[in-house]
């Protein structure tokens, strides 16, 4: 289903000892660009957790922050056989430049490595699929809530596709109209300049074949309708392959034949609607870009 770039997901579970909790959210994005904020606990598995957004979301901005949280109580971890080190060191550095003072225990423990949190405890191998199944977790609902919102998204884009249809069909409607009162125009324009000298008939005829085909507007309006029917398929399709890309491309597509159109008619009503028609293809632009 068609996916918006927006959303987030949370999910939380047992790692180790611990709870850890995942959050994740995106924003638009060109391409798929990961920012992961992990605890140093974590941050051995950043490849992996990476390689895991990289496989379910294809586009957007998206932050993952993860935390671990311990059960109430957990204290400090203190490294016994550190301490012990460099307290030996301490006193026989002290004996042997006969400094004063005394080596205590908080001079001991403000020394690098000592006390860890429990966040920075080394965790084994197995604490990291079971991280690895809170990030699956999190991304399934980041992507349930991207494709609520994108099917809300495809859906304001089929009403105004319908919109732009009913402008379009207008535009079809007067074209041919506008094309017969040119030659009318032109004929009887020709007429009053030459007046009674006359003028070669086959002459005045080139000319405004000549003026129609520059008038005219029918492959326009056909590659236009092409364009119509594929964009509100591709916005209706149920494939799992992202189609933001393909429906930008198809909407520059339609904003040519909108100009080319607009640049073409020199008629009023013509040209209201082809404003309209530019003034819809632009709200749709904005919503293109937030999908997947």
């Amino acid at each position: 289903m068609i996916s918006s770039m927006t959303g987030f997901g949370a999910a939380d579970g047992s790692v180790g000892d611990a709870r850890a909790s995942v959050e994740i959210r995106t924003v638009n994005h060109r391409f798929f660009s990961p920012n992961l904020k992990l605890p140093s606990a974590f941050s051995r598995w950043e490849g992996e957790i990476r390689e895991i957004l990289r496989q379910k979301i294809a586009r957007g901005h998206v932050t993952l922050t993860a935390r671990i949280d311990r059960a109430a109580g957990a204290g400090p971890v203190i490294d016994e056989a550190r301490l012990a080190q460099y307290a030996v060191t301490l006193k026989e550095l002290k004996k042997k430049h006969a400094l004063g003072g005394e080596v205590d225990l908080a001079t001991v423990l403000r020394l690098p490595d000592v006390v860890a949190s429990p966040s920075e405890e080394e965790m084994d191998s197995g604490a990291g699929e079971a991280l690895a199944a809170i990030v699956h977790k999190a991304v399934e609902n980041l992507i349930s809530m991207r494709r609520a919102e994108g099917a809300q998204l495809a859906a304001f884009l089929v009403d105004r596709i319908a919109a732009v249809e009913t402008r379009l069909a207008r535009v079809e409607t007067r074209a041919p109209i506008r094309l017969k009162e040119q030659h009318e125009r032109v004929t009887r324009t020709v007429s009053e300049l030459i007046g009674a000298a006359g003028a070669d008939p086959q002459r005045i005829a080139q000319e405004i074949a000549i003026l129609a085909d520059k008038l005219d507007v029918a492959e326009e309006l056909d590659r236009f309708r092409s364009h119509l029917a594929a964009f509100r398929e591709t916005a209706q399709s149920k494939t799992a392959d992202p189609v933001g890309k393909r429906l930008g491309f198809i909407l520059q597509e339609m904003v040519r034949e909108a100009n080319t159109i607009g640049s073409k008619a020199s008629d009023a009503q013509i040209q209201e609607d082809v404003i309209a028609i530019k003034e819809e293809l632009e709200r749709i632009r904005e919503q293109v870009e937030n999908l997947e």
